[in-house]
């Protein structure tokens, strides 16, 4: 594909990539903050809704303790879409440090909720800083990384997201809810500290016509020995081709390339929210008590997020030699075997009684699957879908995209959450899970005929793939 242009792995490949990983690691700590208030309601809810609760001064009903834990899937749909125009006005960077403020007021609502109310508008409140972490760090990642090692960093936000989920189920165990309120609350502010030294992304400097500061930018990520020059001087030429050739976002955003990246990264955040990943970390208690195993709901709990953290971390190591299609196909397979498995079981357990001799010879089934489950999509549709949104776009419309696709995600989230319980009493938990493996199946179908592969691939490739026109390549004398 050399009529493609100048890719990163046509240039000098001896730079620095440490730099690299300690910048995403940095930017994916909000990531991490997320997962603290997404693993939040799991040890906190239930203990604050039972009648002797004292961990506030206020009484909270079964009902108000749903929407205290589910509010934060509002929050963080409301923030996506205008997140995405903040962040390309005022650069990634920038961006981020400033969710410090709506996170760590979040959390002082939280900790000093004097009534229900207030601990509402507090998740909620996190629940912005949160959704709005999961449009910029992802965008912010993907544009500071080169080539060859894009999926490991940016796999590193669905990693962080799940040591975030980890801690909570661990700390928020085995501490008081103020103690756990006040240690939620410190991770933004060491994110703060240390996001602080990190560069901005060069791409976006060069937007802004900041040049200078994305060859320092540059330096920084990829180290002196490097040719930063090339790579500068092409994201200039990119940026003089969009100024010389200028195109309304409408124009943008119904080219052909485009309309099959939004389509992608629209689906692939659908069947991620449909996967019934929600279902299994909502029966993960039952699972572990039909499988015999006499384990306390909170110890469940951390078991499932050591998994999940073991398995992400595996997809951070794998991705960029296996490839993102294949990743995702084998998650999508696993899942749909693992929800009939679930299905049969639960069906089964419904109809006989969970203490009938056909139930019992299966015991070990659901947690099997459970485990399997957890595993397979941590590896694929965990991180896999968040990563897409910031490589197939061109940067012109990234913002748009990774936003609106944030906004749908958790919607979803939020529209899954609430209704899961009618769902499994209308039609039974058994019918629940087989309505899952169905979706992944059309899930499997969507990735194999229409979800390229971009590992290793430069962002012009991408969009050759996606039908783009092939960029005539550039002579050195015309990048000058």
């Amino acid at each position: 594909m050399a009529e493609l242009g100048v890719s990163q792995s046509q240039l000098v490949d001896n730079g620095r990539k440490f730099p690299q990983y300690i910048a995403a690691l940095s930017a994916t700590l909000g990531a991490l903050a997320a997962g603290s208030m997404l693993g939040w309601s799991s040890p906190v809810v239930f203990g604050i809704t039972q009648p002797n609760s004292t961990d506030y001064s206020f009484p909270v009903s079964a009902a108000q303790g749903d929407w205290v834990a589910s509010l934060i899937n509002l929050g963080a749909a409301a923030v996506c879409f205008p997140i995405g125009l903040i962040m390309d006005a005022l650069g990634r960077k920038t961006t981020m440090l400033l969710l410090i403020l709506p996170f760590t007021l979040g959390w002082v609502l939280i900790t000093f909720a004097q009534n229900v109310a207030m601990l509402m508008v507090g998740r909620f409140i996190t629940g912005i800083a949160g959704g709005a972490f999961c449009v910029t760090a992802p965008a912010y990642t993907s544009e500071i990384a080169q080539d060859s090692i894009r999926g490991s960093l940016g796999s590193y936000f669905q990693l962080m997201i799940t040591v975030g989920i980890l801690f909570a189920y661990a700390v928020g165990s085995y501490t008081s809810v103020f103690v756990f309120n006040i240690l939620c609350g410190c991770i933004p502010l060491v994110f703060g500290a240390v996001f602080f030294f990190m560069p901005e992304s060069p791409k976006f400097l060069v937007v802004k016509g900041r040049n200078e500061e994305a060859r320092d930018a540059l330096i920084w990520l990829r180290g002196a020995e490097y040719d930063v020059d090339s790579e500068l001087n092409e994201l200039k030429q990119k940026q003089q081709d969009a100024i010389d050739s200028p195109v309304s976002f409408r124009s943008a955003i119904t080219k052909k390339s485009a309309i099959k990246a939004l389509v992608i990264c629209y689906a692939l955040m659908l069947f991620q929210q449909l996967s019934g990943i929600n279902a299994v970390i909502f029966n993960t208690s039952q699972i572990f008590s039909s499988a015999g195993a006499s384990i306390e709901p909170s110890i469940a709990s951390i078991i499932i997020g050591v998994i999940q953290v073991v398995a992400t971390f595996t997809s951070s190591l794998i991705v960029d030699r296996l490839g993102r299609r294949i990743l995702l196909l084998f998650s999508a397979l696993v899942m749909c075997l693992c929800s009939t498995a679930l299905g049969i079981f639960f069906f089964l357990s419904d109809a006989h009684g969970q203490d009938s001799s056909i139930v019992q010879a299966i015991s070990w089934l659901p947690l099997l699957s459970l485990s399997l489950f957890i595993v397979s999509f941590s590896l694929g549709f965990g991180p896999i879908p968040w990563m897409m949104a910031g490589e197939l776009c061109m940067i012109d419309i990234k913002a748009f995209v990774g936003s609106t696709a944030g906004t749908f995600n958790w919607l979803l989230s939020f529209t899954v959450t609430s209704t899961f319980n009618s769902l499994n009493t209308a039609i039974g938990s058994g019918q629940v899970f087989w309505l899952f493996a169905s979706i992944m199946v059309l899930a499997f179908l969507f990735i194999f005929f229409i979800v390229p592969e971009t590992k290793g691939k430069s962002v012009d490739e991408i969009q050759v793939i996606l039908g783009a026109e092939p960029q005539p390549q550039r002579s050195a004398e015309q990048k000058k």
